[in-house]
């Protein structure tokens, strides 16, 4: 297959312009003419005679193409109002894929299209390419398609995660300060332990004298840092490893989100966010059109915390025993009274989309005080640890000069 470059003009005789992935010249213009377009020019491109594009170079591949968010959100928003305006899917794919910022997506594109162009509905397409269209999306396209509706899905699946990307900015945003800190805090201990405390040592061996045990402490850690430096990789990268290792399977991966719900003010941050994520998809998913035991399912699968996870399950069979939503929610003591009670309401009124919409926006509500609350509150007690460790190394340092002015001539 090679890339080739095409003008054409439409049933409008409006000007159009591209690239298709096709065997030969022939059948770029019968795709074109099938579109309901008049091909004026087809010409192989550049790369399609050998040219590589930098981007597809296997080491900056994931780097320069990688499909974010933003990516997504941006492509799902455009598809909705050209279909809105009333572009056939074809035709609007082919159009995106001039306006992704991303490579890689680019390429998906391409070949969701031509999969539709093979008979195949959108949703089967895209479920194809599960590292960028996940369960909950594909679902909400086969829901969209379903009902007649799918460019009011897709807005409804761009606003999502465009919230979605709005939370996890806001947390990113609370956790830099203390992540910079601590980061100096570590630079200016490694760089007192390697350079400042070697050179103390001589000075406390010509004193003579037994140090004071914080003192002793430093230079018996300094002493083996620098005797074993490869720790300094080796330690957080083995508990990187091990973290990896443990979120990897289901079973420890259970007792690790138990234990972040469980870690002082964060934990109730890290709740908060699981709730306001599972009511927020579950809302989308039944607002547009999915099953309720298929829309379980795909909240199981995405919610990011397997406590949520195992409660989805007792929930969805308490639903398959013909039995209420609000009462395995309350059992399982992993959501807070106001959301099970709000449950409720909704399975009593028949408006449980709405209920669980209004869960979503009052824990982000929380999310955002819960936030500027730790910000407020970490600043003072970072620079505190930093002035307190680093001043107590000072100290430890100078103990021994304090004690054995007799020493110093």
């Amino acid at each position: 297959m090679a890339l080739f470059y095409y003008e054409a003009l439409d049933k409008s005789g409006k000007p159009l312009k591209g690239t298709i992935e096709a065997a030969d010249e022939d059948m770029i213009v019968q795709r074109l003419r099938g579109m309901g377009y008049y091909p004026t020019k087809v010409a192989r491109t550049k790369k399609g005679m050998g040219e590589l594009k930098i981007e597809e170079l296997p080491v900056l591949r994931n780097i320069l193409g990688r499909i974010t968010t933003k990516h997504l959100t941006s492509f799902t928003r455009q598809l909705a109002t050209l279909i809105e305006a009333g572009l056939p899917i074809m035709r609007s794919l082919y159009i995106l894929t001039e306006q992704v910022e991303s490579p890689m997506l680019e390429k998906v594109i391409r070949k969701v299209a031509k999969d539709i162009e093979g008979g195949s509905s959108l949703s089967d397409a895209l479920a194809r390419h599960p590292k960028v269209f996940n369960n909950l999306y594909v679902n909400m396209v086969r829901a969209g398609e379903i009902g007649g509706v799918l460019e009011s899905v897709l807005d409804r699946m761009a606003e999502f995660l465009e919230k979605g990307q709005a939370l996890k900015g806001k947390i990113r945003s609370a956790l830099m300060y203390p992540v910079v800190v601590l980061v100096v805090a570590i630079g200016i201990t490694l760089f007192i332990l390697f350079q400042i405390i070697p050179q103390f040592v001589d000075i406390f061996d010509q004193l003579g004298a037994d140090l004071p045990l914080p003192t002793q402490f430093l230079v018996n850690l300094s002493n083996t840092l620098r005797a074993n430096v490869w720790l300094i990789v080796a330690v957080p990268v083995g508990l990187i490893m091990i973290y990896k290792l443990l979120v990897k399977y289901k079973t420890s991966r259970y007792y690790v989100d138990h234990v972040k719900l469980k870690i002082p003010v964060f934990g109730e941050l890290i709740r908060k966010v699981a709730i306001s994520r599972f009511a927020s998809t579950l809302a989308t998913l039944i607002t547009s059109g999915v099953p309720i035991l298929q829309s379980l399912d795909i909240v199981r699968e995405t919610s990011g915390n397997e406590v949520i996870s195992k409660a989805m399950i007792k929930v969805h069979q308490s639903i398959k025993d013909g039995e209420t939503i609000h009462e395995p929610m309350k059992e399982s003591k992993v959501f807070p009274p106001i959301v099970y009670h709000m449950v409720a309401v909704g399975e009593e009124t028949g408006a449980i989309d709405i209920m669980l919409q209004k869960v979503s926006e009052s824990f982000e509500r929380e999310v955002d005080d819960t936030v500027n609350a730790l910000t407020s509150i970490l600043e003072p007690i970072l620079i505190v640890f930093l002035g307190v460790l680093v001043g107590g190394i000072v100290v430890a340092l100078y103990l021994p000069l304090f004690e054995m002015p007799g020493h110093i001539k």
